[in-house]
């Protein structure tokens, strides 16, 4: 339990995020569902201030990541903050807990409830009875209008089996959760079959890490594992040699999207070839809205304002993709200079609207429901949005054959480079 719980990547984790009111036992609960004393519980008002994050491995949940956040009914210009930093979790949250301790002015709650199901995330009403309160799920369910009560847990002295009755619903809908379960296969679990050989080709370049391989490259290579298939590793300038040395060619090829240009040439046609952040494009975001993308890239003009949002935090280098060659190449498509805003991490603009085109990298740091909010929100802003690894295969004139592999999945007419 230990070694999965550690090698299980954040990203890869199930959000589960706990909201109510100040003091409705949000921290007690996290506490009470973990074991453990993870979350500050105190009788003031307002102590959990900022959105706190508690990875665990719950069974029969698995590795999770827990989420304390601020009360929902925090006042005052500081505590309208705190609120507002609440409210963008739901951007990450896979699954909810709204907890309850009084059917008394349920407007805050009802309000927080409309935003999970807009956003068709998955939630639990837990009431938290510390007042012993003769009270039925019918009654709870009858105070939030038209409700299900098999959403409604009653917590009234935080038994052993209650903890296994609230543990046990959350594992049902992680279940429901299809978003969940389909990106679980999507990577590239879906693309090949036992036994099937996929060739991975990573450059050993200034920019890798010394002594292991990046996440999306350690990700693809264990879902191919899981998949029962093999897996044969190479650089660039070993793909001839290796493709000689095989007696059946490869299902599948993936390289990291920089070296498409040299890859191409290198493996023959009647091999699939993409990229890895084409497949995490797939994986955690919408691949149609990046071709879409596709279609506003010739009519990018000088002045226009990029947005370029990376999920990772990483050190920039002179050669960075992120600050240095994706603002090359799209200065070099436009014909002239551009105005870029970059954000990185959890760091996401509230408000996208004044830009002309958002570029996003594969998202490997973080969840696929923050991806999805980010897609999302670019197209309710009528932003266009496009992925690291499509432009840079448009670029090189070889997106057609990168998402060969998608061809089925594709329902965009995009623009040839």
């Amino acid at each position: 339990m230990t070694s999965t719980f550690n090698s299980t990547p954040t990203a890869e984790r199930p959000h589960i995020a706990v909201f109510g009111k100040r003091n409705a036992g949000k921290s007690t609960m996290i506490n009470f569902l973990t074991d453990q004393d993870l979350a500050l519980v105190s009788e003031i008002p307002g102590t959990t201030t900022d959105p706190v994050y508690k990875s665990m491995e719950v069974l029969p949940l698995g590795p999770v990541i827990f989420i304390d956040t601020a009360g929902i009914d925090d006042r005052g210009n500081l505590g309208s903050k705190r609120v507002e930093k609440t409210l963008r979790v739901i951007r990450k949250t896979d699954l909810a807990l709204m907890i309850i301790n009084n059917l008394k002015d349920l407007e805050y709650e009802k309000d927080l409830i409309s935003r999970l199901e807009e956003n068709s995330i998955p939630y639990l009403i837990i009431f938290n009875n510390i007042d012993n309160l003769d009270l039925s799920k019918a009654e709870i369910s009858a105070a939030f209008g038209d409700f299900s009560p098999e959403k409604i847990i009653i917590a009234e002295n935080y038994s052993n089996n209650e903890r296994e009755e609230i543990l046990k619903a959350l594992a049902s809908l992680a279940g429901e959760n299809n978003n969940l379960e389909a990106a679980a296969k999507r990577l590239i679990g879906d693309l090949i079959q036992p036994d099937d050989l996929v060739l991975l080709i990573i450059p050993i370049d200034s920019g890798a890490p010394k002594d292991r391989l990046i996440l999306p490259q350690m990700q693809t290579l264990r879902r191919i594992l899981d998949n029962r298939a093999q897996v044969l590793v190479v650089r660039p300038d070993s793909i001839k040699s290796a493709l000689v040395n095989l007696k059946k060619p490869p299902a599948l090829a993936v390289t990291d999207s920089q070296a498409f240009a040299q890859v191409s040439k290198l493996v023959p046609d009647n091999i699939l070839l993409t990229g890895f952040s084409i497949l995490f494009a797939r994986y955690k975001g919408d691949l149609n809205s990046y071709l879409q993308g596709v279609n506003y890239l010739k009519k990018l003009k000088p002045g226009m304002e990029i947005l370029v949002a990376e999920a990772c935090t990483h050190r920039k280098r002179h050669e960075d993709i992120g600050t240095v060659k994706i603002p090359g190449w799209l200065e070099e498509i436009a014909g002239g200079n551009l105005n870029f805003t970059h954000y990185a991490g959890q760091d996401f603009p509230a408000e996208i609207d004044k830009y002309d085109l958002a570029v996003f990298c594969g998202g490997c740091m973080i969840n696929q429901q923050e991806v999805t909010s980010r897609i999302r929100d670019a197209r309710n802003a009528r932003v266009p949005v496009i992925n690291y690894g499509i432009l840079i295969a448009w670029k090189m004139g070889i997106l057609d054959r990168a998402i060969q592999p998608f061809l089925d999945e594709v329902e965009i007419n995009y623009a040839a480079n």
